[in-house]
């Protein structure tokens, strides 16, 4: 695993606007940066892709220990939310996507950080815009990246038991997530679904259908949305959710999945496995157990948000944010390699339960935020 210093394509704006990559620039600060790349071995791809398929298979197996043993306390879930994801569940809802995030250097086995299993971004930068630079670097060269082909095959399992619609959506006014939301329509177009465009925000609810509908008050019958559960679980319409017939994708299990709390319930499950690092409940007897720096990460913050380095009681390094109130949990820090001063982390993607794609994002802070670069790779 090495880092580049390579020239940017002179016209790189132009070139990844045309894949719908808008948000290169943010707050005049370079997003998407060419001027570097990773070159990995075949073998180390190997390795990313087999720590992706493994994990992910660990947290399926995590969900059903989680429903059986009725941990829900540990992820603050409402009671009308538990009922949900245990129906969710027992119907084996269609999960589309997600996102493992990775600390590897090259040498020692891939360690989990989290795992953005229910609104994960960063998708068309991997999935396209990487793809097409690709292209132009050099042909003789391959990359981890079939993300787009499997969403496709995945709409396409989806479509053969769902006649109707997919409508799509996420909050107004948001660049990156229109974006997103964008390709995935496409994706959806691909695989021969007819779909529906309907913001967040202009969803309705049907008291005498008990339906979720748009604004033209057709049911709607299905639904993406790039929308957070935990979030949907505040709004208005939340008392409806657990009687809709609506097809929420992602589905109401994946909240288990994309809750910090999964990872100290992966290591009592796993313990010392090579693609785990050390993780517990955030009390002040589990704060002990660390020889060394360890982070501490609320359960439900995103872009590295209330992250905070510690040893001991002393805070090395910290982000601010307004998570924190669902409560925290303790994780060993990873012994994240620097680069010229960056450090990375592999993103690796998960579609339709099997890991077929990668990501890199890097910084110079080793909390990785919503500004931290995103870095085109190679083998």
């Amino acid at each position: 695993m090495q880092r580049l210093v390579i020239p940017a394509r002179p016209d790189w704006q132009s070139r990844v606007e045309q894949t719908g990559l808008t948000y290169h620039t943010i707050d005049g600060a370079t997003y998407w940066d060419e001027s570097a790349c990773y070159r990995f071995s075949a073998e180390q791809i190997d390795g990313l892709e087999a720590a992706g398929n493994d994990l992910h298979a660990m947290c399926l197996h995590a969900v059903e220990h989680v429903l059986a043993t009725k941990r829900f306390s540990d992820f603050g879930l409402t009671f009308s939310a538990i009922d949900s994801v245990v129906d969710s569940w027992n119907r084996e809802d269609f999960s589309l996507y997600g996102r493992f995030d990775l600390a590897y250097d090259g040498v020692n086995p891939p360690k989990l950080l989290e795992y953005n299993a229910d609104t994960p971004t960063a998708l068309v930068e991997a999935a396209v815009t990487q793809w097409y630079w690709l292209k132009d670097f050099g042909k003789e060269h391959d990359q981890f990246n079939s993300i787009h082909e499997k969403l496709i095959a995945a709409w396409k399992e989806f479509g053969t038991g769902h006649n109707a619609p997919v409508w799509l959506g996420g909050l107004k006014d948001h660049l990156e997530d229109a974006q997103t939301v964008l390709y995935i329509q496409d994706t959806c177009h691909q695989a021969g679904l007819e779909t529906k465009s309907l913001f967040i925000e202009d969803v309705g609810f049907d008291a005498i259908r008990k339906a979720f509908v748009d604004l033209e008050d057709t049911e709607v019958a299905a639904y993406f949305k790039l929308y957070p559960w935990e979030w949907m679980w505040a709004d208005e319409f939340a008392q409806q959710l657990p009687v809709t017939k609506t097809k929420f994708i992602e589905p109401a299990w994946k909240m288990l999945l994309s809750n910090k709390a999964l990872l100290p319930i992966l290591w009592e499950l796993f313990p010392s496995h090579t693609n785990l690092l050390p993780a517990y409940a955030d009390t002040a007897e589990n704060r002990r157990r660390f020889a060394g720096e360890f982070v501490r990460k609320p359960k439900l913050s995103r872009e590295g948000a209330n992250v905070s380095f510690l040893q001991g009681d002393h805070v090395v390094e910290e982000t601010k944010g307004d998570y924190g109130d669902e409560g925290f949990i303790l994780q060993e820090a990873a012994k994240l390699r620097s680069f010229d001063g960056n450090h990375p982390i592999c993103g690796v993607w998960i579609v339709n339960h099997e890991a077929c794609g990668l990501g890199i994002r890097e910084d110079r802070s080793r909390i990785t935020g919503n500004g931290s670069r995103f870095i085109p790779h190679f083998f």
